[in-house]
């Protein structure tokens, strides 16, 4: 029942696909990443109705006034600040427990390749954590997690298609194995 199991969080994937782009950006991300104070107002608006958000709009000021100074670091400069420690610590546990939740048992390989698949799974989110970081500033969060869930979405059909195809073609189990690497990147550099 995999396949019941992946078209239910495809499905889930398209219903977020089709409504994101109906909303707005994040209004701390448009004033403080941006400086877009016009776009910020519209956003708060959109997200909260009519009203007066003067106050939450001078406190992010404020925010934006205390990071004014502030570097961005880039990941190696985070890697080597020890005050971030626990926190990369906790995102890496989270990170390796994906290992557990199944998706290498998905590409119906023999049991002596999986331990192979259980560290490329490792390597890929890896990959998508570095890489998400180092893109996030550039495209916002908004579009990753669109083009995130576009991405996920096309992935799942043709793991969908290779899990019914790798009975008939064994290679086809191989392809399983590259469209689960690829659906782990896609879910950590958008969702």
């Amino acid at each position: 029942m995999w396949n019941v199991l992946l078209s239910f969080s495809g499905l889930v994937a398209l219903i977020q696909l089709l409504f994101l782009p109906f909303f707005p950006e994040s209004p701390p991300y448009l004033l403080l990443q941006k400086g877009d104070k016009a776009g910020c107002l519209k956003a708060m608006k959109q997200l909260w109705g009519e009203g007066n958000y003067h106050t939450e709009f001078d406190d992010m000021m404020k925010e934006k006034a205390l990071t004014k100074g502030t570097k961005i670091m880039n990941v190696l400069e985070v890697l080597k600040e020890r005050s971030v420690y626990p926190q990369l610590s906790i995102m890496l546990i989270l990170l390796l427990s994906l290992q557990l939740c199944g998706l290498s048992a998905t590409a119906n390989l023999q049991e002596s390749i999986i331990p192979y698949v259980s560290l490329g799974v490792a390597i890929s989110e890896l990959i998508s954590v570095i890489f998400c970081s180092s893109i996030i500033d550039y495209f916002g969060r908004r579009m990753l997690l669109w083009r995130g869930y576009l991405l996920m979405a096309l992935i799942l059909v043709l793991l969908e298609t290779s899990l019914l195809l790798s009975d008939q073609f064994l290679w086809m189990r191989y392809c399983n194995v590259i469209l689960i690497f690829l659906f782990i990147i896609a879910y950590g550099i958008g969702p």
